[in-house]
């Protein structure tokens, strides 16, 4: 694909996408890469180093512990054809008159958009991109769990959630992921927010996770559930791929996109 009409939060996911894999990158590798120029690079890594995203080194940068992952609105800018196939993989999931809880993300967006073609659904939310998502059809019925706003990702946290968790009954849990690591689990990049994806992941018996195959096998400073909390796995990942088969080994099922 051509990068050189890519914009700035587009050319840094790629950036950061590159640094975790890599855990370095170098200016000029860069800029072959994206077909911009040095200065242009230089000028990313500098921003993103401001961000606390990454360290800056001679001719390049290096990973930080625990770096953020970009924020809601960079990322949804990136892949989109990639979480478009991950959704549409995703849909057959959903079943018609049940309680779906789907978490935020903007693959998890990619398969709200989708949903107005099922039947008697509720979805409980605790984000506010995807209730603004269905809002757009009288088909589904949204609950929003209430709590404090976090501003960067547009969600609701903290202990009121989890009480109107406590009065829910919910089918099944659907949500993304910073990364799915066959020993670490599933993974979050935000500690302020683990305590609640925590009880998000609780709530229910069947968790399926919507992950590009950039987020298998990598690791956020967060735990949030070991791997075989995992039922269904919908990725756009080959089914050799370490994680896949590892989830399908432990009875957990992977769905490719």
């Amino acid at each position: 694909m051509a990068t050189e009409f890519l914009l700035a939060p587009q050319r840094r996911h790629a950036v950061l996408t590159r640094l975790r894999r890599r855990g370095t990158v170098n200016v000029q590798e860069l800029s072959d890469l994206l077909r911009i120029s040095p200065s242009t690079v230089r000028r990313d890594l500098r921003d993103l180093e401001d961000q606390g995203m990454l360290r800056r080194v001679h001719g390049g940068a290096t990973t930080l512990d625990g770096a953020a992952e970009p924020d809601q609105p960079q990322r949804a800018a990136v892949q989109l054809e990639e979480k478009g196939r991950i959704a549409h993989a995703a849909l057959p999931l959903i079943r018609d008159h049940s309680t779906v809880l789907i978490s935020g993300g903007t693959t998890t967006e990619a398969l709200a958009a989708r949903l107005g073609e099922r039947r008697g659904l509720t979805v409980v939310t605790n984000a506010l991109p995807i209730a603004q998502v269905l809002s757009a059809t009288t088909a589904v019925d949204v609950i929003v769990l209430g709590g404090v706003l976090r501003h960067r990702e547009q969600s609701l946290l903290g202990h009121l959630v989890e009480r109107a968790l406590s009065e829910l009954q919910i089918d099944q849990i659907v949500t993304s992921a910073f990364g799915l690591d066959i020993d670490a689990g599933l993974t979050g990049a935000h500690v302020d927010e683990a305590q609640t994806d925590r009880a998000l992941l609780a709530a229910g018996r069947r968790v399926v996770v919507l992950a590009d195959e950039s987020k298998l096998g990598r690791r956020g400073p967060v735990r949030l559930a070991p791997l075989d909390r995992v039922a269904t796995l919908v990725t756009d990942a080959g089914p050799q791929h370490t994680v896949s088969r590892t989830l399908t080994e432990q009875g957990g099922t992977v769905v490719t996109a």
